[in-house]
């Protein structure tokens, strides 16, 4: 518990499911979340299932609450203020190696409480906290994006909305490997963490996910907080006869024109499974579109479509931003692909992980030595940007050219591009 300025008070507790104590508390905190995010009131079941949810993740939920007269007839004082909650998964750095990482998510403030601190005591106590515990790293998805990068964090992925034509236009150059079968929604309740798991391992920039997303994906727990019986499922087997992706889909309706699919969940584990699953998804009878909100922006799609100009993408848009609390904790887990040296003079206005630092790679193996302040360094850039570049997503030449990163050593905002790339292209399907 912690005091701000006498007229508000910081709160944690774990989100708890119904039945056991404290679920009152979390429970007012839950809709002061909906609220904020201009929901619809939940109904006491949707908030249960979502607790459910939040207390299989072991979140940890924050909530401002205010000491002093609270105004008459206005919310009462155990409805937060402000609101934040974390939990933790595995963040894919890249060639199969993970870090574990600080989630962040349900942030807000009440319109009438903001522009008094809240938000920045606490994000700034939550990170310290976190570095303290031994995290290096903290992850969130932004609704707005001119807010969060005051306190460290960048953009380090990005995903695009598409709208696939699927008349007789679209044509794959792929010989299927495996095969495709309609499956019993309730089947993913069991299998789309397994399969998920084997697409995390493969991905960089991938999140581990929370409960929420098998049932999501099976129908169990739409966005209403309702089953969605308008569900549907696919699974991929490989030729040995393993499930390695599936798709979970639903129409839209014969009153929408053209008539279209709309993929809720797409996870494949391998190169084939992604194509044949589209090969699926091409093939529904009766459909003359595929739309997909969250689907990569460099995409396998495109390049084995025999008419590329059949996915209309027009909403390419930030998805998943880092926020490095350690940066050589950070920089050490990482494998390189390009063994060299580059010193960073890394700025952080929270005092987190300010300093120069030595990267010197060997092997794919980083060592990473903190030098003095008066060491020259070869870029100079914020915290923020160096969690951009991280997960090779975000270009640090780009970044030089937007004034974002300092080149004091020719060529070696270069050099960083090919020391951070990785394997594959950088995507996260994981929202939170």
């Amino acid at each position: 518990m912690a005091d701000l300025s006498g007229n508000y008070e910081i709160r944690r507790f774990g989100a708890v499911s119904k039945n056991n104590d404290g679920y009152a508390e979390a429970e007012t905190w839950s809709r002061a979340v909906s609220f904020g995010f201009h929901e619809s009131t939940r109904t006491p079941e949707h908030v249960a299932k979502s607790l459910a949810t939040y207390e299989a993740d072991g979140r940890i939920l924050t909530g401002v609450y205010q000491t002093g007269t609270v105004a008459p007839s206005s919310m009462p004082a155990e409805v937060p203020v402000a609101t934040f909650a974390t939990f933790r998964k595995s963040l894919n750095i890249g060639f199969r190696r993970t870090l574990e990482t600080q989630m962040v998510t349900s942030v807000t403030v009440r319109t009438s409480h903001r522009r008094r601190g809240l938000l920045r005591r606490m994000m700034s106590e939550d990170l310290h906290l976190a570095k303290e515990d031994g995290i290096a790293m903290a992850a969130l998805t932004a609704s707005e994006g001119a807010i969060y990068g005051r306190f460290g964090y960048g953009v380090a992925s990005f995903e695009r909305s598409v709208k696939v034509d699927t008349t007789a236009r679209f044509s794959l150059a792929h010989r299927p490997t495996g095969s495709v079968e309609i499956a019993d929604p309730t089947a993913l309740l069991q299998l789309a963490p397994e399969v998920f798991e084997r697409v995390h391992q493969l991905t960089p920039g991938s999140l581990g996910r929370q409960d929420w997303y098998r049932q999501l994906a099976s129908g169990a727990l739409g966005r209403d907080g309702k089953e969605d019986p308008a569900i549907k499922v696919a699974l991929h087997y490989s030729a040995d006869g393993a499930v390695d992706g599936y798709v979970s889909y639903k129409f839209l309706g014969w009153d929408t024109e053209p008539y279209t699919v709309e993929v809720v969940d797409l996870v494949a584990a391998g190169n084939d499974a992604y194509l044949e699953l589209w090969q699926f998804l091409g093939a529904i009878d009766l459909v003359e579109r595929v739309s997909w909100d969250e689907a990569p922006l460099d995409d396998p799609l495109t390049w084995a479509l025999a008419d590329p100009r059949c996915i209309d993408s027009s909403d390419s848009r930030d998805m998943l931003w880092l926020r490095i609390l350690d940066a050589a904790k950070a920089l050490e887990a990482r494998h390189y692909p390009a063994d060299d040296k580059l010193v960073l003079e890394v700025h952080d206005s929270l005092g987190l992980t300010a300093g120069t630092f030595a990267l010197q790679v060997h092997s794919g193996d980083a060592a990473v030595e903190r030098l003095p302040e008066t060491a020259e360094a070869d870029l100079v850039l914020d915290v923020s940007a160096l969690s951009s570049i991280y997960l090779g997503a975000v270009c640090p030449v780009t970044l030089t050219a937007a004034g974002r990163i300092r080149e004091n050593t020719a060529g070696s905002a270069l050099k960083a591009r090919q020391m951070f790339a990785v394997e594959r292209a950088t995507h996260c399907l994981t929202h939170f």
